[in-house]
């Protein structure tokens, strides 16, 4: 499952996405989104791990406080096609 991270603090990495995560079971892939420009973080990411697990993680951590900050947390939704 696809899980999405919003709200995180601006000074978080992967590793730091990583090691929160893990706590609910093996992390297969996690990854800030960074601004393409500027190369900072643009304040939120995406996790990935077995649906059992990542169910667990959402029930766990959605709305607990990292880094100052109410994390925002659930299952990606599909991008949508942004072209016109």
């Amino acid at each position: 499952m696809n899980i999405y991270v919003g709200n995180l603090p601006f000074n978080t990495g992967d590793q730091e996405l990583t090691d929160l995560f893990s706590q609910f079971g093996a992390v297969q892939r996690a990854r800030v989104i960074l601004d393409r420009e500027t190369g900072r973080s643009r304040g939120f990411g995406f996790v990935e791990m077995d649906d059992e697990n990542a169910r667990k993680a959402i029930e766990g951590l959605d709305g607990s406080d990292f880094g100052g900050r109410p994390l925002r947390i659930n299952e990606a939704q599909d991008r949508q096609d942004r072209r016109r």
